[in-house]
């Protein structure tokens, strides 16, 4: 009987979150076609700063709404730099907007990147990517995007010489990189323009993350008050047990982080883990702390992880013989705390650190690894 209600709970959620969603959407609804270009002043990764008329020796405006965050937005990255050099010649200019507010986006959110939606950080994936359009921070209150009504990222909206919307929709019906789409409706249309003919598709669904509207800014606040009632726990680990978690029979990318109580440098970048854990553990990720205290320690070392909320997989070495513990991990390791590695599924370990770990190459290193990924 158990199976038949099943879908009708599941029909229940989504009828919620629809419901939901649309509150939102219709607080900011989306551009109508035949719209005038709503006009914007914003700064640009490139240091300047861009109004409509920036644009006015262009025959077609194309203005993408994306992120950095969003898996969907980073998929088609490259096919939007693309887009822009096949264009650029013809009379095109092409410009993205950064639409999310930073504030709004939960760590959990981030698990397909190693950079959120802040200005400074779109300044690092413009410059990592080669952005050859502007790409504009619209972050602080939206009044733009508000006007233009983004549903998702990306979200392209395309204005003829006129500057009236022809198009809106996305860039294509494939999202996975390296596969052939069916249907080019962004290129389409600025073809059709180009030529002085109708647009045959105007409009079409969008694809990707939802817009971070300031409004959904308690979302932060209910994560914090999840993740502080998540219990903290601490078990001791033996030499043995130690060798068997690097051998990683899990499916899962596994971190860990040695360190003490009475390591300064562990202390303090240890809420680094807390948020990678936060931000990675939805995916094929795990993180696991092991305590280089002494044993008798065992209780300080668990007041200072439930003041760190870490709710991972937390150990203490269950001897005070440190070069049984440094054999143990790594004998590459010379015993410096902290220590910190990376081991994929099958024992491989990619990263191995000694002191103090750089928080954004550790992302990036992590995102990158083939068994987590920056797509779905």
């Amino acid at each position: 009987m158990l199976k038949y209600l099943i879908p009708v709970f599941l029909l229940v959620s989504i009828a919620e979150i629809s419901f939901a969603d649309n509150l939102f959407l219709n607080e900011h609804p989306t551009l109508a076609i035949g719209a005038a270009a709503p006009d914007f002043n914003l700064p640009a990764t490139d240091g300047k700063h861009y109004t409509l008329a920036s644009f006015n020796d262009a025959k077609i405006l194309v203005i993408v709404f994306t992120c950095n965050h969003c898996p969907t937005a980073q998929a088609y990255e490259d096919r939007i730099i693309a887009l822009t050099n096949t264009y650029k010649n013809k009379g095109v200019a092409v410009v993205a907007i950064m639409p999310n507010d930073p504030k709004s986006i939960r760590l959990d959110e981030l698990g397909y990147t190693d950079l959120s939606d802040s200005f400074d950080e779109m300044k690092i994936r413009a410059s990592e990517k080669h952005f050859n359009f502007p790409y504009l921070y619209d972050g602080d209150n939206q009044e733009v995007s508000k006007k233009y009504g983004p549903i998702a990222t990306p979200h392209v909206f395309i204005f003829d010489a006129g500057r009236k919307l022809r198009y809106s929709g996305r860039v294509d019906d494939v999202e996975k990189p390296g596969k052939t789409p069916h249907h080019t409706d962004a290129a389409n249309a600025i073809d059709a323009l180009l030529q002085n003919k109708p647009v045959t598709v105007t409009t079409t669904k969008v694809f990707g993350c939802s817009i971070k509207w300031a409004e959904k800014s308690n979302w932060i606040t209910l994560a914090q008050q999840q993740w502080a009632a998540e219990p903290v726990t601490l078990h001791p680990i033996s030499t043995d047990s130690i060798q068997y978690l690097l051998q990683n029979h899990s499916d899962k990318l596994r971190l860990i982080n040695v360190w003490a109580t009475w390591c300064g440098p562990c202390v303090t970048e240890f809420p680094q883990f807390i948020t990678i854990n936060r931000m990675y553990r939805g995916r094929d990720f795990e993180f696991i702390s092991i305590s280089a205290d002494d044993p008798a320690k065992q209780m300080k070392v668990l007041e200072f992880l439930k003041s760190q909320q870490a709710s991972s997989r937390n150990y203490i070495f269950n001897s005070d013989d440190k070069y049984k513990l440094i054999e143990a991990i790594d004998p590459n390791w010379q015993g410096a705390l902290p220590y910190t590695i990376l081991v994929e599924p099958g024992g491989k370990i990619v990263y191995a650190k000694e002191g103090a770990i750089n928080p954004a190459l550790m992302k990036k290193t992590i995102v990158d690894n083939p068994y987590i990924g920056r797509y779905y």
